[in-house]
């Protein structure tokens, strides 16, 4: 570090300034050379991506159950006439067992009463179906 000594003019005689320059000449390369030597930080997440070797396993078409509910409350299991609840709740029941399960299609009429849709889709969710839709063909009415 160097001095600046005045030439002795003022009345206190010698004047005393540090200067800081190469102070921070050498702060700034100290910064510099610890930021060099930081090992790079990488933010990774590890993914496991699908290589050829694997194939997707073949796509298997759901079985689909066609539930017609009739304006007077008659069910149609795909199209046949169902004689009462409890033939019914056993179809729903064989349904249920199977695995995977089929999709259960509920077209109801569009004059049918609430109720009688309300107790087949009950009684399917009580036998354990999952997989089970509404289907509205009505179109504009």
């Amino acid at each position: 570090m160097s001095m600046s000594v005045g030439t002795g003019d003022d009345e206190s005689g010698v004047m005393v300034e540090l200067n800081t320059t190469p102070l921070i000449d050498v702060m700034l390369v100290l910064i510099i050379m610890f930021i060099i030597t930081i090992p790079v930080q990488t933010h990774a997440v590890k993914l496991d991506m699908p290589n050829s070797k694997n194939n997707p396993p073949p796509l298997v078409e759901p079985v689909v159950v066609e539930l017609q509910v009739d304006f007077d409350g008659t069910v149609l299991w795909n199209g046949n006439v169902v004689s009462n609840m409890g033939q019914l709740n056993s179809y729903l029941a064989d349904v249920a067992s199977q695995v995977p399960q089929p999709e259960i299609h509920i077209r109801p009429h569009k004059l049918v009463k609430y109720d009688y849709v309300a107790k087949v889709m009950a009684s399917a969710q009580r036998l354990g179906l999952k997989k089970m839709g509404l289907i509205n063909d009505s179109i504009g009415g």
